[in-house]
């Protein structure tokens, strides 16, 4: 079995920025730098088999490029607990669109939703029972969090290896945007 996932890779310079913001919270388990991305679908474990199949399949979506930017910060939470902290995506439809699409290849390739709505972020921190007083004064000094605006001309399959140290992940193939009028043939990493 292999676990995968299709993400946008970040720029170095943006994950740069964003691990300047990855301290100050007691008991967070920080990402590193070079995990920093923002995923546009979890796919989770499949037969190694599959692989093919399901690149075959994100090599049919077309999307033009567009531009985003990272702006803000925020956290998620299961009742009173913190579960992650992150950063936020200015809205983006070109971004909603590609999220789409992705996933309806997907399930065209027999594989079931992810069942979640689609919220675009980069995770920057996970918890295990954070509390607003823990993650407070961090949300605090880095709520203006903006980043120059960067292009997205591909997005990424990866694999995702859970090791002693952490995830990590591994590049399988890249997806070309080359518009709506184009087949993106894989480029394997």
């Amino acid at each position: 079995m292999i676990r995968l996932f299709v993400a946008l890779a970040l720029p170095e310079g943006h994950r740069q920025q964003l691990s300047r913001l990855c301290n100050g919270v007691r008991d967070a388990r920080w990402v590193r730098d070079e995990n920093l991305h923002l995923t546009l679908r979890f796919i989770g474990e499949v037969e190694e088999p599959r692989l093919s199949e399901i690149a075959v399949a994100l090599g049919h979506v077309r999307s033009d490029p567009f531009t985003l930017t990272l702006s803000g910060i925020g956290h998620f939470q299961n009742g009173r607990r913190i579960r992650s902290l992150w950063a936020g995506i200015d809205s983006c439809d070109a971004l909603g669109v590609l999220q789409g699409r992705i996933d309806a290849a997907l399930r065209h390739a027999d594989l079931p939703p992810d069942g979640r709505r689609f919220t675009p972020h980069v995770t920057l921190a996970r918890l295990k029972n954070g509390t607003a007083q823990q993650v407070g004064g961090w949300i605090e000094a880095n709520a203006l969090f903006r980043a120059d605006p960067f292009p997205v001309d591909h997005f990424v399959l990866f694999e995702s290896y859970l090791s002693h140290t952490g995830a990590i992940y591994s590049p399988v193939a890249e997806f070309p945007l080359t518009g709506n009028d184009r087949l993106a043939a894989p480029i394997s990493v």
